[in-house]
């Protein structure tokens, strides 16, 4: 088994050592990582300029780029042959709901997706994490059952874990993506010369965090399991979307033609 393992927190994270140290256990791991970090990076690709590989001290390769761009060229370029499995994490920090938009771990999984292999992102909850070590057992857990048990490989499977001892974990939730509220965190100040600037703030709460989402199931100490599809289709809405089509005046417009 052969594992490509990324992050967005950068290649001298503590979450993405401690799951290194307990994935090569099981695997054959190589870390290909940002340089520094890059959360927020989402999907992004870098474009306007190369992109630099350097080996690290524990055999890291640190890059220049986004979370995308590592997983890209880790499975093309860096690892003498194609890896089985893309996992992505540990993050600092839970990646629920509304997060999974933005988020460089969730992204480095899903290009893992988009090259078609299977694919994982581990996110630990809490704003001054510590228990890495539970996060990496969590997910060595449900890799190893991933193994065993291959999901479609369309699939990310998004996995947030309670800030806890490994001990005190309640169990595992199949979840859905809850939501935050859409509320304004933009922070305005000014730069020591007057001008006007404007920081992000804390990410505000959770909105959509009844039973069921991942809100809920981390709140409660459990382990939330959540597959990702990329098809961003809308098929619940082809039918409004046909009318409106049909009602509207488009299809006499390009008839006219």
């Amino acid at each position: 088994m052969k594992i490509l393992l990324s992050n967005d927190d950068g290649y001298f994270a503590p979450g993405i050592n401690e799951l290194y140290d307990r994935l090569s256990t099981i695997a054959d791991v190589t870390v290909v990582a940002p340089d520094r970090n890059r959360s927020g990076a989402s999907n992004s690709l870098t474009l306007d300029q190369p992109i630099r590989a350097h080996n690290t001290e524990r055999g890291f390769y640190s890059v220049t780029g986004t979370p995308t761009d590592c997983v890209h060229l880790g499975t093309h370029h860096l690892m003498d042959s194609e890896p089985d499995m893309v996992v992505a994490g540990i993050n600092t920090g839970a990646n629920l709901g509304d997060d999974a938009l933005y988020s460089g771990t969730i992204a480095a999984a899903m290009e893992g997706r988009a090259l078609g292999y299977t694919a994982v992102a581990v996110s630990l909850n809490g704003h001054n994490c510590v228990n890495y070590a539970t996060a990496a057992r969590v997910a060595v857990d449900i890799i190893q059952q991933l193994i065993e048990h291959p999901f479609q490989k369309n699939r990310v499977i998004n996995i947030n874990v309670p800030d806890v001892p490994y001990e005190e974990i309640k169990g595992i939730k199949l979840t859905r993506l809850g939501n935050r509220h859409r509320a304004d965190t933009i922070i305005p100040d000014k730069d020591p010369k007057g001008r006007p600037i404007y920081w992000l703030g804390p990410l505000p709460e959770g909105q959509d965090v009844g039973e069921g989402t991942d809100f809920h199931a981390i709140e409660q100490g459990y382990v939330s399991i959540t597959p990702i599809n990329v098809d961003l289709t809308a098929y619940n809405s082809f039918d409004e979307v046909s009318d409106f089509i049909q009602n509207s005046k488009l299809n006499d417009l390009y008839n006219d033609n």
